[in-house]
């Protein structure tokens, strides 16, 4: 296998390397699909514990690439729809019976202190990022477009940001899921800039009991 790789050339030798190590994690922990990284406009995928390489509209064990999004690859089986990010944690779609409601979801701190985790809002996935100073969940405006969120009725405000006054639209939204904890009917902000990721304000916090213990983070259902 050692004497294979070394005839590939460097980056094909890389990609093949990293999917070789994603796949021993895949069997020994049974996940269903992992993001492994890209190879110009098309993803590495370890479905099952197999690499597969797939641009965007291919499908490959049942598993289709939607669109990337900076690090991260939109993917769906099933219909369920999932943001996967390079070297995150691997993720089980249509795989198990459908669990009961989570009361509970843990996060642990990344890069720079952040909290971030995958979820859904409206039923398609995005990445969140606590910010405990936000008032509402906040996204921008061409992730709100993707999800089908209506803008015409939208109440205008504006907010305060770092760059000074910044003008905004007011929606209610159907569902936010943060792991496997949703919640329905959240209050959230419209930017008209696009956001590497969406902002998990208090509009959804403030509905959780939350207790931080150095890197990690507990949010419950009250």
């Amino acid at each position: 296998m050692a004497a294979g790789l070394q005839q590939l050339p460097p980056v094909k030798r890389w990609a093949v390397g990293v999917a070789l190590c994603i796949v021993g994690a895949a069997q020994a922990q049974g996940v269903g699909v992992a993001l492994a990284g890209r190879m110009g406009e098309r993803a590495l995928l370890v479905v099952d514990g197999q690499p597969h390489t797939l641009a965007v509209g291919q499908t490959a064990a049942g598993v289709r690439l939607l669109g990337w999004q900076h690090d991260s690859a939109e993917v769906e089986q099933a219909g369920v729809r999932l943001l996967l990010r390079v070297g995150g944690t691997p993720a089980q779609l249509g795989k198990s019976a459908p669990r009961a409601a989570a009361r509970e979801v843990v996060l642990t701190a990344g890069p720079g202190g952040h909290f971030t985790a995958a979820g859904a809002i409206n039923g398609h996935a995005v990445q969140f990022m606590v910010d405990t100073g936000a008032t509402l969940v906040a996204l921008g405006r061409e992730d709100a477009l993707r999800m089908g969120i209506d803008l015409k009725g939208a109440r205008d405000a504006t907010t305060r940001t770092a760059n000074g006054a910044v003008p905004v639209k007011l929606v209610t939204l159907a569902s936010v899921r943060v792991g496997e904890l949703e919640l329905t009917q959240v209050g959230a902000a419209i930017l008209p800039l696009p956001m590497p990721t969406v902002l998990l304000g208090n509009s959804f916090l403030s509905r959780l009991q939350m207790r931080r213990e150095n890197d990690v983070m507990r949010l419950e259902l009250r």
